[in-house]
């Protein structure tokens, strides 16, 4: 199995569980990795039997913009969902980062793996 991917994609949101950061908007930044079979697309060069990262960074980042979560962790299991349910990707792996959060630290954020396992063996 083949992997698309989408890397730092930055989307400004509400995130936070302090008072202050439900008062303003911080960046997250997005690395996906989706699997997908890209050989119909390859052979016919037609985009609509691939899966169109700019169609999947569209959506993902008009949700991200419209939602007001605590956690990332929230954040990431919904973006998950998106990818699985609309976007029909079999397996993904998911980095979400919060740049900022910890003033010492680069970034801080959380990694998920979520789908079919054997696509993962795939990849």
């Amino acid at each position: 199995m083949d992997k698309v991917f989408i890397r730092e994609l930055r989307v400004d949101t509400v995130i936070g569980v302090y008072d202050w950061e439900r008062k303003i908007q911080q960046t997250v930044v997005l690395d996906i990795e989706m699997a997908w079979d890209n050989r119909r697309a390859a052979a016919t060069d037609d985009l609509s039997k691939a899966l169109d990262y700019n169609a999947v960074s569209q959506r993902l980042m008009a949700y991200i913009k419209s939602t007001q979560f605590q956690l990332i962790e929230t954040l990431a299991e919904q973006c998950s969902d998106i990818l699985l349910n609309e976007f029909f990707v079999p397996w993904l792996r998911l980095r979400l980062s919060k740049p900022g959060a910890v003033p010492e630290a680069a970034t801080v954020g959380l990694v998920i793996e979520r789908g079919d396992n054997a696509a993962k063996s795939k990849c």
